[in-house]
């Protein structure tokens, strides 16, 4: 299990280093070191491209990857089911029709003569619309029993916010139905540094409240009737679970969009390396490993060569597909680790 640890942290390194350096411009290691420990290399662009889009595209990676790992892990423990992920609850949903609403509104409340408000960035509909998700899910979580139930409206509200922004996509210029097509795409470097300000306490809020969950998660393991037993807050932990993965997969949905694959998949790749359901060991080594994913995926999007990004989404889910059904092929069952 140490060993597992220690391979993770350098591949971590590795992986960092590696989404610093590649890009449009390949920026050499020897470069890359004199300008982290503040000494003047022989093209000053890099020193700006380093410091303004790479590094900061590498920290949104790593806080987007953990993020989305964790409460991907979350959920399916939470539910007991192997295809649940961190949109689940309908927060990702949420976060697109906000965005959505910001994107299409300009010209759709044109229609009604209602001037829509200038200057009104993605990432505040994402965040908002994702809050009000949030908070309905929340209110349902108190009228309902058992967790498949809550389940269900999750999905339900996936879709029905779905059929609201195809609704809106169809009144809407082309430009701003290809601007939303954007960012459904997944991008880490449109956030910048100002944005990792808000994004790094916020994730990182995610992970103190994940010091509380694992006692509840691994109780969570052996079923309701078990939980009860052993005297654990069923309507605390489920607040706590939601609360946590809300927090986590909206704030990540509103700032780097909604990444597919990385949530679902990582939990699962994580289990069967360590063969092991708990999890005081499964919780930071999802963070590295969702980290590590999500920044070689990012890699592969913008290899040298490329004058663009390819679409991030793409990338996590060609290379993940097939990964995850190796894996699940050579191990046989992944349901005995719920």
């Amino acid at each position: 299990m140490n060993k597992a640890f220690v391979i993770l942290i350098l591949v971590f390194i590795l992986a960092f280093l590696l989404d610093v350096m590649f890009g449009s411009v390949l920026i050499p290691i020897e470069a890359l070191w004199d300008i982290m420990a503040g000494e003047a290399v022989q093209h000053p662009a890099w020193e700006r491209i380093v410091m303004n889009y790479r590094i900061p595209r590498a920290i949104a990676g790593v806080l987007a990857g953990s993020g989305l790992g964790l409460s991907g892990l979350y959920m399916q423990t939470f539910f007991r089911n192997p295809l649940a992920g961190p949109y689940v609850l309908g927060i990702s949903a949420g976060a697109s029709l906000g965005v959505a609403l910001v994107v299409f509104g300009e010209s759709l409340w044109l229609l009604f003569g209602i001037q829509f408000m200038p200057g009104f960035s993605m990432a505040i509909g994402a965040i908002i619309g994702s809050f009000l998700v949030f908070a309905v899910v929340l209110f349902f979580s108190t009228k309902v029993r058992d967790n498949t139930s809550l389940l269900i409206i999750g999905l339900m509200f996936s879709s029905a916010t779905s059929a609201v922004v195809s609704i809106l996509q169809f009144f809407s210029n082309p430009e701003d139905v290809q601007a939303y097509l954007i960012w459904t795409f997944g991008d880490l470097g449109s956030v910048t540094i100002s944005e990792l300000q808000i994004l790094f306490p916020l994730i990182a809020m995610g992970w103190i409240g994940s010091v509380f969950l694992i006692k509840p998660l691994n109780i969570f393991l052996l079923g309701n009737q078990y939980a009860k037993n052993a005297g654990l807050n069923m309507t605390l932990a489920k607040y706590g679970v939601i609360s946590i993965t809300a927090l986590l997969s909206g704030t990540i949905t509103a700032y780097c969009g909604p990444i597919a694959f990385i949530g679902l998949a990582t939990p699962h790749i994580a289990r069967m390396i360590l063969d092991t359901s708990d999890h005081r060991i499964l919780i930071p080594f999802v963070g590295f490993l969702g980290a590590i994913i999500l920044m070689v995926c990012d890699i592969i999007s913008r290899l040298p060569g490329f004058s663009h990004s390819l679409p991030l989404n793409a990338i996590t889910s060609i290379l993940g597909g097939p990964l995850v059904i190796w894996l699940i092929v050579k191990r046989g069952n992944i349901s005995n680790s719920f």
